[in-house]
């Protein structure tokens, strides 16, 4: 077969990388080896599988046709390894937890300190994603439990939820030094749309990514999480809403000044998601923990 699941990852990690070298890096490979494998399914297929333009490598229309159904495929043999593992010990190998990023990740550590003393031996992937990142990551399989998934699930089959926090705190807050510093009351849309917003890209891969804070026609500097989106607010980079817990800090210190503004930001719960399809004994743990009023609240406060 020219065509194998080891060939699919590749192809699939240069396309999520952009070029042959980021890709070796990601899988542990040299770039050689991945640049002799693309080449020689190209050969056996007839086809051109990539555009190269210097470093950087995008997807053909035949090899982004090739890696769209691809991914089905790796998807389908991933769960395929974790449903055997699970039959046989009932404990997955591997759990892979998202938290959004609107949750401090420290607040998960001592979760994860009482399953390591337990010696259950399932390992653990942490990642972060930001809004409807976290329900594509269940979505395509990119995660087992998602921990602060706002919004809506959408809709999918094999997924479940349970409402974690039904609302969350946000303070619309610009530096010091910022023109909207000194406006006199409250903010009008028209004066927020002259002003730069700062605002968290989404990390959706194949689910319409969501934008949250952004007028139309607003100018946008993007950032890779929510501290660092307090930081460029507090350097003055633009505007935006920041979560209680994250802008506290800085509005005490002075760096930043609270502001109102004509439309605030509505409300978004924050929910427990998972994949419903036999579940294993550590995403069992991990609900079962999640479940208690004590544990929901440290997560929670200040959100």
């Amino acid at each position: 077969m020219k065509i194998t699941l080891d060939l699919l990852r590749i192809l699939d990690a240069i396309d999520r990388h952009g070029s042959f070298s980021a890709a070796a890096s990601a899988l542990h490979r040299v770039p050689s080896a991945l640049s002799h494998a693309v080449a020689k399914l190209e050969s056996e297929l007839a086809v051109q599988l990539f555009i190269r333009s210097g470093r950087k490598a995008t997807l053909s229309a035949a090899g982004q046709t090739l890696l769209e159904d691809g991914r089905h495929l790796l998807r389908a043999a991933g769960e395929l390894e974790r449903r055997v593992q699970r039959i046989a010990t009932g404990w997955e190998a591997e759990l892979r937890i998202v938290v959004d990023a609107i949750i401090p990740v420290e607040r998960i550590y001592p979760l994860l300190e009482r399953f390591y003393a337990a010696g259950h031996g399932t390992q653990i992937r942490l990642t972060y994603e930001v809004l409807g990142g976290t329900w594509d990551a269940l979505a395509t399989d990119r995660a087992d439990l998602v921990i602060g998934a706002p919004g809506d699930m959408p809709a999918r089959s094999g997924l479940a939820s349970r409402l974690l926090c039904p609302d969350t705190k946000f303070v619309f807050a610009v530096a010091a030094g910022h023109p909207l510093a000194t406006w006199p009351g409250v903010i009008p849309g028209s004066e927020l749309a002259r002003h730069r917003a700062v605002v968290i890209a989404d990390t959706s891969q194949e689910l319409d990514a969501r934008s949250i804070g952004i007028i139309e026609g607003q100018d946008a500097l993007r950032v890779p999480d929510i501290r660092a989106k307090a930081s460029a607010q507090v350097a003055g980079l633009g505007i935006g809403h920041l979560p209680h817990w994250l802008a506290a800090p800085e509005l005490a210190a002075g760096r930043l000044i609270e502001k109102q503004i004509a439309s605030p930001r509505p409300a978004m719960p924050l929910h427990l998601a998972w994949r419903s399809r036999q579940i294993g004994k550590a995403l069992a743990w991990f609900l079962e923990e999640l479940g208690k009023k004590d544990e929901i609240e440290a997560l929670t406060a200040g959100l």
